[in-house]
């Protein structure tokens, strides 16, 4: 089995490396290929690579290379993980909406838009690169916006499927409250990428008990704490919001907070630099644990049990994904790309039934799959149009006033990356 990792010179790669060494007997690689033009950086992430297999016994080679298509030939899967622009576009992500009073971040609002624009563009040469050299090949996007970008490759009709780690974070959090193993917590994870609620927590399996109301009567504060909400706003909503709905249920606040602190990507920046210090080191045969603080946790098991259930090498038959609706939520269009539990397997990955949802959240929901289908139009054709629209129609922008100054700046920020700027 030969896998490729395109952005395989990230600080996250060690991260996969663990996971794939330490979970060999489910994906049993014999080859993995690490991309990434930055050759400097590449090098010192594949050495700490190999010397965390050889730690750990893993038989498998591992390749680096800046060409991309030889290292995605004969490959059974690609994950993708790259960000286009580097930390210092993600910097600027954060930063400019703050000017206009909006949330400035990397996946959601003006800043989530920009990143999309640079973004789909280029996975989709890739994944078009990938078709041209392997067609049979699955595409694994963990890249964000994992929503955006999935739709983007979906509709231009690769096998590809999104991955995101916030629900097995969740389950893994979840197991541990209850004393149980993660294998036993199946979550009611419903939504689009970065905006999903766990409606249930359930022991056993899709019909097994629903534990959340345990779970919020006992560890609430611990749970509150966790998203940054009050423990009175989820005991009302009687549900887990992802931490990612703060940018939206307390807005306002989040934005005062940001405009008193360094941008995470500035906190990113020296620690990738940090990081990429002790990955140079040839003592160095494990994950540091500074890279927890990085992000990404659990990135690797489900990135093992994705590939794993795709390519029929085991896995866990049902898993959280970004994948078509596909009816599943009925408000919503088929190709609509949801998060949701679905069966995954060597065709692919298909949404399990959900329950109906209360307005609160399909509202909300549909309100950002407009903004998305939007955006998808503005990263595919370009134009200052088409940027103004997706702003105006995003639930936290929606002022024209405010639209108008966002669009100057992210063309403006963003020029270099967009080819029709």
């Amino acid at each position: 089995m030969k896998l490729a990792v395109v952005g395989g010179g990230s600080t996250y790669t060690p991260e996969l490396i663990d996971g794939f060494a330490r979970l060999r007997d489910t994906l049993p690689i014999e080859e993995l290929v690490l991309v990434d033009p930055a050759a400097g950086r590449l090098e010192l992430v594949g050495g700490l690579a190999r010397r965390i297999f050889a730690k750990q016994g893993h038989p498998g080679r591992i390749v680096t290379t800046s060409d991309l298509d030889a290292g995605v030939a004969d490959a059974d899967a690609v994950l993708l993980q790259l960000r286009v622009g580097g930390q210092a576009a993600r910097n600027q992500d954060e930063t400019w909406p703050l000017e206009c009073g909006c949330v400035g971040q990397e996946t959601t609002g003006a800043g989530g838009l920009a990143k999309a624009l640079r973004t789909v563009p280029v996975v989709l040469d890739i994944a078009e690169r990938v078709r041209r050299t392997n067609p049979n090949a699955w595409i694994i996007d963990f890249t964000n916006p994992v929503g955006i970008v999935t739709r983007a490759l979906l509709q231009a009709g690769h096998k590809a499927v999104g991955l995101c780690n916030v629900a097995i974070g969740f389950q893994r959090k979840f197991a541990r409250l209850l004393d149980v193993t993660p294998g036993e917590v199946h979550l009611d994870h419903v939504g689009l990428n970065h905006l999903t609620w766990e409606l249930g927590v359930r022991l056993g399996g899709p019909d097994g008990e629903n534990v959340l109301p345990k779970l919020l009567a006992e560890h609430g504060d611990a749970i509150a704490d966790d998203l940054r909400m009050p423990r009175a706003i989820v005991d009302r909503l009687g549900v887990v919001p992802s931490y990612y709905l703060r940018y939206f249920y307390a807005h306002d606040e989040v934005v005062r907070e940001l405009g008193t602190k360094p941008s995470r990507a500035a906190e990113v920046a020296a620690m990738e630099k940090e990081l990429l210090a002790m990955y140079g080191d040839p003592a160095l045969d494990e994950k540091p644990a500074l890279l927890a603080k990085r992000g990404g946790a659990f990135y690797s098991e489900a990135a093992v049990d994705l590939a794993s259930s795709l390519l029929g090498s085991g896995g866990t038959p049902v898993q959280v994904v970004n994948t078509y609706n596909r009816g599943t939520l009925p408000f919503l269009p088929d190709d609509a790309v949801i998060e949701v539990q679905a069966r995954v397997d060597g065709t692919g990955a298909t949404p399990l039934a959900v329950p109906e949802l209360d307005p609160l959240y399909a509202g909300l929901i549909a309100h950002v799959t407009a903004y998305e289908d939007l955006a998808l139009e503005a990263a595919l054709r370009g134009g200052r149009d088409r940027v103004f629209k997706a702003l105006l129609a995003h639930p936290l922008i929606g002022q024209f006033e405010y639209a108008e100054a966002l669009t100057d700046k992210l063309i403006a920020h963003n020029r270099e990356h967009l080819a029709w700027a």
